[in-house]
């Protein structure tokens, strides 16, 4: 759907009325085509740790221009900030006030990204309190930049360098148009474990993955953005969606599977379409969920139950055949959709948002599981995406659902799109049950 008050703040006259009104004026976001370079400005690169260098080292071996101190009146395309060996909150003032200086150079659609380390338990208080004030420094920073600019931070577990594979992934997705309606989130690197493609803009190549609920929506534009970079996609839906999943299928050249998720062998009939045809299955993205929203009060057992059943029983069910597979071992990964309303909660939506809250305990539950075998589970969790569903909403309720968050402005389906293709990849090996909001800093949540 397209967002009309966007294209009237930005374009014609109506641009500079809105610019005399003091109206909100959400920007336009970057967002990624393949082929395009990563950044087309320079990079500052702001530290005194030991791998500051090396950070540096990787964005010269992607042909970007670097930068160790600001240069006046030269516009920036990113700002990365190492604050990794931070031991007292005293010591975060250095580098973030020059960053701070800096961002006045920041171009329109940049980043600020920051690579620190996580609070553990183990912690002395002053390193404690360092790690999270990490936390909200960026957060907080990440509402006050503009222009469709956004603000995010990579964590790297103790023992992980900022140079390991799992660093490099998060620090090039976030760097990228890929993340455009990202904002104010951190993406933990657990382990050095990963592999950097051959090709970052086909990092999917060989690889063969299943899209649930491909045949419309979200679900089609994963289907799309997968085989963009490379893989080959087995698309599955219900059969009443029959003649749509077909087109999606057509269109990606992939092959279509009309399946109902609930059923007790849906996971042997995936795996067994994917060996049958492809030969393989490395991939599979949990994106078919339903809604069937109502006060708790008038809530009957058919609207509870369907929505747990589609969004979150099958998916526990389809991961049990899966990690029992010979057939799903060489470097797997299961990307889930969870939701901010699994996170923060929603009026009318106790069902939807137990499901949803569900995935992303499943998905830190299984991680050890899926580790075993050299892969990874994670969720991706939307905010307010532009589709089908949301264009229902009374007008009034739309408008202001869209312009909660620091980015003024509703989702596309392929920013989730994005952050699904990044995490299935094998340069994201490092990130393991973690869950990633695709909602431009919503309000709504932590």
């Amino acid at each position: 759907m397209t967002d009309k008050y966007l294209q009237l703040v930005n374009a014609g006259p109506t641009r500079n009325v809105a610019k005399k009104l003091g109206l909100p004026r959400p920007a336009p976001l970057r967002r990624y085509a393949t082929g395009d370079p990563l950044v087309t400005k320079p990079v500052l690169v702001l530290g005194d740790s030991a791998e500051s260098d090396a950070v540096s080292t990787s964005l010269l071996s992607w042909d970007v221009e670097v930068h160790r101190h600001a240069l006046a009146d030269e516009q920036l395309s990113a700002i990365v900030v190492l604050l990794d060996e931070l031991s007292h909150p005293d010591q975060l003032a250095g580098h973030v006030l020059e960053a701070g200086a800096a961002l006045r150079d920041l171009a329109p659609g940049g980043q600020v990204v920051t690579i620190s380390r996580p609070g553990t338990d183990g912690d002395a208080p002053a390193v404690a309190a360092a790690r999270q004030g990490v936390e909200g420094f960026l957060r907080s920073l990440a509402h006050e930049l503009r222009a469709g600019s956004t603000a995010n931070g990579i964590q790297l577990a103790d023992g992980v360098p900022p140079s390991s594979v799992g660093a490099q992934g998060a620090l090039r997705f976030l760097l990228s148009g890929r993340s455009a309606f990202v904002d104010g989130q951190f993406l933990l690197v657990g382990d050095e474990t990963g592999a950097i493609p051959a090709d970052w803009h086909h990092p999917l190549a060989g690889r063969v993955a299943v899209v649930t609920g491909a045949a419309r929506g979200i679900g089609a534009e994963i289907a799309r953005t997968l085989t963009r970079d490379g893989a080959k996609v087995v698309a599955v839906d219900v059969p009443a969606a029959g003649q749509a999943l077909a087109a999606v299928a057509n269109e990606v050249h992939g092959t279509a599977l009309q399946l109902d998720i609930t059923r007790d062998d849906a996971g042997e009939q995936i795996l067994r379409h994917c060996v049958d045809r492809h030969g393989r299955l490395d991939i599979v993205v949990h994106n078919a969920g339903i809604t069937r929203d109502k006060l708790l009060a008038n809530m009957d057992a058919d609207r509870w139950n369907s929505v747990i059943g589609v969004n979150i029983s099958a998916q526990l069910k389809i991961n049990e055949v899966l990690l029992g597979s010979e057939y799903f071992t060489d470097s797997p990964r299961i990307v889930s959709l969870a939701s901010t309303s699994g996170i923060a909660g929603n009026r009318g939506q106790t069902n939807y948002a137990a499901s949803k809250a569900g995935v992303i305990g499943m998905t830190r539950a299984t991680a050890p599981l899926i580790a075993e075998h050299g892969g990874t589970i994670n969720a991706v969790a939307p905010g307010f995406i532009e589709t089908e569903m949301t264009a229902r909403i009374p007008f009034a309720t739309r408008e202001v659902a869209r312009r909660l968050n620091s980015l003024q402005q509703g989702g596309l389906p392929v920013d989730v799109a994005e952050a699904i293709a990044f995490l299935a990849a094998p340069q994201a090996g490092g990130i393991n049950g973690q869950f990633l909001r695709v909602c431009g800093q919503n309000l709504v949540g932590a």
